[in-house]
């Protein structure tokens, strides 16, 4: 049973910068795909950010095109844990972020099969 654990949100200015984490354990299901979700108030949740693994030790990232050049997924394996670094924030970068696994390499949420709990980001104008 893979178990995710984010930390790092909180709150900024617009134009400011967070990194999120996602540790890792019970598991090596995370290793194939990590992805970062973010659901706003009143809104659906959607994809930002995923890291793939297509080799022995090479990865692939993909992004939203709203985050794109601003926000960047990194992995620590040795640490077991994922990254969200997010530069240029906007108020609508606001939300609860969550990370999510899964053996896939794919943005769509329900091919996710684990998820974290989420912590709060909330960006002010």
């Amino acid at each position: 049973q893979v178990q995710l654990v984010e930390a790092g949100g909180g709150s900024v200015q617009a134009g400011g910068s967070l990194r999120l984490s996602c540790a890792a354990s019970g598991g090596s299901l995370w290793t194939d795909t990590t992805g970062w979700f973010r659901q706003a108030p009143g809104k659906e949740r959607e994809f930002v950010a995923r890291i793939s693994r297509i080799g022995r030790n090479t990865y692939i990232a993909d992004y939203a095109n709203s985050v794109k050049g601003r926000f960047t997924i990194s992995r620590d394996n040795a640490k077991s844990t994922i990254y969200l670094q997010m530069n240029s924030l906007k108020p609508e970068d606001t939300g609860v972020y969550h990370c999510a696994a899964s053996s896939r390499a794919t943005s769509r949420e329900t091919d996710y099969d684990y998820w974290g709990q989420g912590t709060q980001v909330t960006v002010s104008s």
